[in-house]
């Protein structure tokens, strides 16, 4: 039985790409396209790791993060952060708020790939 991956994405094209490869490569992949039901969704599905897109409407992914690490179910699941648009210091406030590594949009499949595997195999 393959990994469980979920992506919280609110972009469709994007989270039809990532869904698509990580299904490709043998994941199982739950889909979240609001970050208001992102926390919800994951108690439920318990995922290996969490991929979340930073500018999500509704709510920040950095925020999206902060929640997971105060849950004590969701905190040990590791967070791959996305995001599109990245300042000085976004870097450190993404790490800082808890995801264990983040990627820049845009970005190869195979660097989706590698992060992915390399968080959880």
């Amino acid at each position: 039985m393959g990994k469980k991956v979920m992506i919280v994405e609110a972009n469709a094209l994007n989270l039809m790409l990532f869904t698509d490869l990580l299904r490709a490569h043998q994941f199982i992949v739950e889909e979240v396209r609001d970050g208001r039901l992102a926390l919800k969704q994951a108690e439920t599905f318990m995922p290996d790791l969490v991929v979340i897109d930073i500018q999500l409407p509704n709510v920040s992914g950095i925020s999206l993060i902060e929640a997971m690490q105060k849950n004590a179910k969701l905190s040990p699941i590791p967070v791959l952060a996305i995001t599109a648009y990245t300042c000085k210091g976004d870097d450190a406030r993404i790490m800082a708020a808890g995801a264990k590594a983040y990627l820049s949009k845009p970005m190869s499949v195979m660097a989706f790939l590698e992060a992915v595997r390399g968080i959880i195999g």
